[in-house]
């Protein structure tokens, strides 16, 4: 089954543009007498390695290594920024001139396939498709095709200020009924239970969205057809933050709060632990805490346990021209078999998407974010999921503020947000 049915139509003049590049391109590619595949690919790498001089030298290496490996393909990775990602890739897919393979995240999986940007990538993993974490292969699954190959992800857990807890004389809370029950312990002694970054300029995937997950909700029905975050379940989490806020269980200023860790009440000691968190930011806590009052535990747990898992997918564009479609499918079976992710990760610190390849480090921090691979959400792929997180994020905080009641709130952002569906 695939994770929801695209139903959206496609959107603005890049839409017949790419449709007509993708209607151009069908078919596969040739191969050699010997039977080795030949061909041309074109990849455009995103900064998942953050040192610029080493991200350059490992796709250096990895181009040539590919190409050692299959010397009937020429490869050619073009590292491009961030800043205008969607504009760049939007452009190319309109001119039909650009890359084979693009790293792009499940939303934008959905968008560029609403226009005919995306063409299936299931023949590239014929061999290996049981070795990946379920999750990561829904993410890009459209009507029961896969428009994306998941080369690492990033994955998020609960870090906890352990001396908070034990001055206090409370076990870590892993669940939302032991959080509600530390907070007016907590509060007695002017400590949050728990921070949250209620500022509408925050992702909610890192901030209410693994609360709804863990709620048993979803953002969108499953189809994609609909809103569903206004559900029982979305109520529920919602209201589990109001609660919290009331009973003196998150800071003073978590409505309006970024998610930063220095010069917040979580680097002071006044917070006991953040729900949703990775690596750097626990650097941070423990510079400012110590380093033996800071750990990693499970992600908690409401109706079921939740958290919060990104997948990077390489895509096949609608320009990839059919002769060097099985150059493509080469590629992507290359740089995500498990030798390849494994050194990927070492040099950018993510976690894999495959089953079958270990954490990108070792200790008790590794392990607790690899066991949280295992119930990541890779966020809800829509072509509108970002216009919706834009429409919600104020209602939420309407929420926390006291302004609304949680059901009011997702009722009334609900309403808004199907605007934006019908309007797509």
């Amino acid at each position: 089954m695939s994770r929801r049915a695209i139903r959206f139509a496609a959107v603005a003049a890049i839409g017949a543009l790419a449709l007509t590049a993708c209607a151009s391109n069908g078919g596969a590619s040739p191969e050699a007498a010997d039977g080795e595949v030949t061909g041309e690919v074109t990849m455009w790498m995103y900064p998942v390695i953050k040192d610029e001089a080493k991200s350059k030298q490992y796709w250096a290496d990895t181009e040539a290594a590919f190409e050692e490996a299959n010397p009937g393909v020429d490869l050619t990775i073009e590292l491009q920024v961030f800043e205008k990602r969607d504009a760049q890739i939007s452009a190319a897919l309109a001119a039909n001139s650009g890359p084979d393979l693009v790293l792009i995240t499940p939303d934008q999986a959905a968008t560029y396939l609403t226009v005919g940007g995306l063409l299936p990538v299931d023949d590239a993993l014929t061999e290996s498709r049981d070795a990946f974490y379920p999750g990561t292969l829904e993410a890009a699954t459209f009507d029961d095709e896969l428009y994306g190959v998941p080369l690492f992800q990033n994955v998020y857990t609960t870090a906890y200020n352990t001396k908070v807890f034990a001055d206090a004389g409370l076990e870590l809370p892993r669940t939302w009924d032991e959080v509600l029950a530390a907070a007016p312990v907590l509060a007695e002694q002017g400590v949050a239970v728990m921070d949250y970054a209620g500022s509408p300029e925050q992702t909610l995937n890192l901030s209410f969205y693994p609360f709804l997950w863990q709620a048993g909700g979803t953002v969108f029905s499953e189809d994609g057809s609909d809103i569903a975050f206004d559900s029982k379940a979305g109520v529920q989490a919602l209201q589990f933050l109001v609660d919290l806020k009331q009973a003196g269980g998150l800071p003073a200023d978590a409505a309006a709060a970024g998610p930063a860790v220095e010069g917040a009440p979580i680097a002071a000691g006044k917070v006991a632990m953040r729900a949703t968190t990775f690596l750097p930011e626990v650097a941070q806590m423990r510079a400012a805490l110590g380093e033996e009052n800071v750990v990693l535990g499970e992600p908690l747990e409401g109706r079921v346990q939740a958290t919060y898992g990104n997948p990077g997918l390489l895509a096949l564009t609608s320009i990839a021209k059919r002769e060097n479609r099985e150059a493509a499918y080469a590629v992507l079976d290359f740089l995500t078999s498990p030798e390849q992710q494994a050194s990927l990760n070492a040099a950018a610190g993510n976690f894999p998407t495959r089953t079958d390849v270990a954490a990108p480090g070792e200790g008790a921090d590794y392990e607790a974010l690899d066991a949280a691979l295992a119930v990541a959400n890779p966020g809800e792929p829509s072509p509108v999921a970002r216009q919706v997180m834009a429409v919600l994020a104020p209602y939420i905080q309407a929420a926390l503020n006291g302004d609304l009641s949680a059901k009011d709130a997702l009722e009334q952002a609900a309403e808004e947000a199907r605007g934006v569906l019908d309007r797509s």
